[in-house]
C-alpha cells in the first residue's frame, strides 16, 4: 500500500512538473508550442519484426504513447513518430542509424533498444550529434565509449547480474546452477554478472546461438541433466529461453530456469509452452509496467488494446523527456542534446537523471524479479542490486 501510495504521489509530481513545463512557456500558443521545432520527429530504434520483436513492440508503444499525448496537448506544433525496425540485428544497425541521421528532422532517438544494436550504431549517432536514450539496452561498456550521444534509462547489468545472482543464491538456495548464453553482447555479459556472484556454484557453463538461428539444443539439455542442477541461469532472449525451457523440461529437467529481462516477456510462454514456462524467474532492472505512476497503464490499454510490456514504461519516459525538450524549443540536434544532458525529472517509471557515461543516477536503479506464474509473467519481488 505504502508503495502504491507512494506512485499516486509521484503522479501528481509528475503532472505537476509536465504543467511547470508548458508553463515555461510563455506567450501566445505558438510561441509555447515551441517555435521551429514543430514538425520535427523523434524515432524509435529497435525490433519490430524477427525472432525479439515482442519487446521491441513493447517499447515502440510506450513510445507511440508518448508522441500521441504531446500531439493532443499541442495540435497546432505536431511531432511525428519515425519508426526504424532493427530486427534485433548488430548487423542491420549502422545502416538504420545513418538512415536516421540522414533525416534532418529526426532530432532524438528512443533506442537503441538492445546492447548490439546499440554498440554498432553508437559511433555514428556521436558522430552525429544525434542523443539517443535507450530504455532497455543493459551492457554496461555501452556508457564507457565516450559517446556523447548516449542516455540510459535504466540500471545495466551490474545492478541485473547480481541481482539475479544474489535472487539464485538467497532466495531459491540453488548451490549447483549451469549458466548457458547465447553469446550477444548483452546475453554474455549478463551470464559473466551472475557467475561472479555465483562463484563454485557454477558447476557447467555453455553458449548457443540467439537472433533466431539455433532451435534444437540436446546437446546442451544432455548437459544440463547430467550435472544434476539446481537451477539453470539463461543470458539471451526470450525465443531461445523458451525452447531451451521446453526442451529441458521434455527429457526430464525439473530445476527451474532464471533468465534476464531479455526474455521478461509474454512471448516467452509462448516458445516455451505454459507448462513448461510455469515457475520460471525472470529479472529486470525496472518495476513492474503495470504499476507505473498515474494514468500510464490504463492510458497505454486504450491506445494499443494491450497492457504494457517490460520497458513499455521506461520507453514512454524517454520518449518524454525528448518531447520536453522540443517543447522548450530545442529545435536542433545539439540543443536536444544539451537538454537531455542537464535534465533532472519525474517519470512513470522512474526519476531521471544522468550521470557520467549517460548512466541513470544509481539512486533511481531498481532490480525486480518476476515470476511465471498460472500462464503470466507476475511481479515477484523487488531484489537488491548487488
Amino acid at each position: 500500500m505504502r508503495q502504491k501510495l507512494a506512485r499516486v504521489i509521484g503522479g501528481v509530481a509528475m503532472l505537476a512538473l509536465v504543467a511547470g513545463g508548458t508553463a515555461c512557456s510563455s506567450g501566445s500558443d505558438d510561441e509555447g508550442s515551441g517555435g521551429s521545432a514543430c514538425g520535427s520527429k523523434i524515432a524509435f530504434f529497435g525490433a519490430l519484426t524477427g525472432s525479439s520483436a515482442a519487446l521491441g513492440i513493447n517499447e515502440k508503444n510506450g513510445v507511440k504513447l508518448a508522441v500521441d499525448k504531446y500531439n493532443k496537448e499541442n495540435p497546432d506544433c505536431k511531432v511525428e513518430l519515425a519508426e526504424l525496425d532493427s530486427q534485433g540485428s548488430p548487423d542491420q544497425a549502422p545502416q538504420l542509424a545513418q538512415k536516421a541521421i540522414d533525416d534532418t528532422k529526426i532530432l532524438g532517438v528512443v533506442g537503441p533498444a538492445y546492447s548490439g544494436e546499440s554498440e554498432a550504431a553508437g559511433p555514428l549517432f556521436n558522430e552525429a550529434g544525434l542523443v539517443t536514450i535507450t530504455p532497455s539496452a543493459t551492457r554496461p561498456s555501452l556508457a564507457e565509449q565516450g559517446w556523447k550521444t548516449f542516455f540510459r534509462a535504466v540500471g545495466n547489468d551490474l545492478s541485473q547480474g547480481p541481482a539475479a545472482g544474489n535472487y539464485i543464491k538467497n532466495v531459491m538456495k540453488a548451490d549447483r546452477v549451469y549458466v548457458i548464453d547465447d553469446q550477444s553482447a548483452y546475453g554474455a555479459g549478463l551470464a559473466d554478472e551472475v557467475k561472479k556472484v555465483l562463484g563454485a556454484s557454477v558447476v557447467g557453463s555453455d553458449k548457443v546461438q540467439g537472433e533466431g538461428k539455433q532451435v534444437e539444443f540436446s546437446g546442451v539439455v544432455t548437459k544440463v541433466k547430467a550435472a544434476n542442477v539446481k537451477a539453470v541461469f539463461y543470458g539471451g532472449y526470450y525465443q531461445e529461453a523458451g525452447l531451451i525451457r521446453k526442451q529441458l523440461t521434455a527429457a526430464g529437467v525439473t530445476a527451474p530456469l532464471v533468465a534476464g529481462d531479455g526474455v521478461n516477456d509474454g512471448a516467452y510462454i509462448t516458445s516455451a509452452g505454459a507448462a513448461a514456462a510455469e515457475g520460471t524467474i525472470l529479472t529486470c532492472p525496472c518495476a513492474p509496467s503495470t504499476e507505473a505512476r498515474g494514468t500510464f497503464a490504463a492510458d497505454f490499454k486504450a491506445l494499443n488494446g494491450t497492457d504494457p510490456g517490460t520497458y513499455s514504461d521506461t520507453a514512454y519516459d524517454a520518449a518524454t523527456i525528448l518531447l520536453a525538450g522540443i517543447k522548450a524549443g530545442k529545435s536542433t540536434r545539439a540543443d536536444l542534446l544539451e537538454f537531455v544532458k542537464g535534465y533532472s525529472g519525474e517519470g512513470v517509471a522512474a526519476s531521471y537523471k544522468f550521470v557520467e557515461g549517460g548512466e541513470l543516477d544509481p539512486a533511481q536503479v531498481k532490480v525486480w524479479a518476476f515470476k511465471v506464474q498460472g500462464g503470466k509473467v507476475v511481479p515477484d519481488q523487488e531484489i537488491p542490486k548487488s
